[in-house]
């Protein structure tokens, strides 16, 4: 079985369904993993998607903010979600397909602008989020698993625009880094994008403030594909959907690909 699965932080799934299915009708991937829908579950569009034949929709919502989806065209079983560092927020949700795979779709908190949790509690929660996270994978050891989403830091030196610029700014910071980092390697992760894109600039977000987003191109990549060892090296062909970040009323976000054989 062949698959591919797309990552997209869309930033209002119901602003912005004409951007989803054009998505769906001009690339088609066989799941699509949603994050900051800002919508409850049940005013997510999905007969719009359904039509397009993404029949299949696990998620968790709430109304303005947050919001975790995921979109498939292949059977899918809702296998629950955790509210990490409880926060009551809905930033995460997993499914499995029916070879037995599970995918889990993140949506870690952004953080706020100072990173300094003793001067913004929103630092400190993500910090919080992220060490759940580690704790999780620690004592829930995953396998043959996915892990996508809008995790909101780019870890490399290369997975942003200037890294020495940006050493201060929240979601390249050295907390944050080692705090993914931790994450990752408890659930002994795979970076599937960067296997398949060893080297570098790769960016997946812009920010709305740049007046001419592509040619200053000062962009971070926040938004991940990771895969557990056992099915690492199924993962293959991943891409950057730059393109989806110049469409009319765009997402602040391209769309991350990757295929498996499984």
């Amino acid at each position: 079985m062949s698959f591919t699965l797309a990552t997209w932080n869309i930033n209002s799934v119901r602003l912005r369904k004409a951007l989803v299915s054009k998505l769906m009708q001009e690339e088609a991937p066989d799941v699509l993993c949603l994050q900051e829908c800002k919508s409850p579950v049940e005013k997510i569009p999905h007969e719009v998607f359904a039509e397009l034949g993404y029949r299949y929709m696990v998620g968790r919502g709430q109304k303005g903010y947050n919001g975790v989806a995921i979109l498939s065209r292949l059977p899918l079983e809702d296998v629950g979600d955790k509210d990490f560092a409880a926060l009551g927020h809905a930033r995460h949700v997993a499914a499995r397909l029916e070879n037995g795979v599970t995918i889990h779709n993140f949506y870690v908190p952004a953080g706020g602008d100072e990173p300094d949790r003793e001067k913004n509690i929103k630092f400190g929660q993500k910090l919080d989020y992220l060490t759940e996270m580690r704790d999780w994978f620690h004592t829930e050891r995953p396998e043959r698993a996915i892990l996508v989403g809008d995790l909101n830091i780019a870890p490399r030196e290369d997975d942003v625009w200037d890294h020495k610029k940006l050493l201060k700014i929240v979601s390249h910071t050295p907390i944050e880094v080692e705090h993914l980092g931790a994450a990752q390697d408890a659930g002994g992760w795979v970076d599937i994008t960067r296997k398949d894109i060893p080297d570098g600039r790769l960016f997946s977000w812009w920010s709305y403030r740049a007046k001419d987003w592509d040619a200053a191109d000062k962009g971070r990549r926040l938004d991940h594909i990771w895969a557990t060892p056992d099915i690492a090296d199924a993962g293959h062909s991943s891409r950057i959907l730059r393109a989806a970040r110049g469409w009319e009323q765009p997402s602040d976000h391209a769309p991350v690909f990757a295929t498996f054989d499984l």
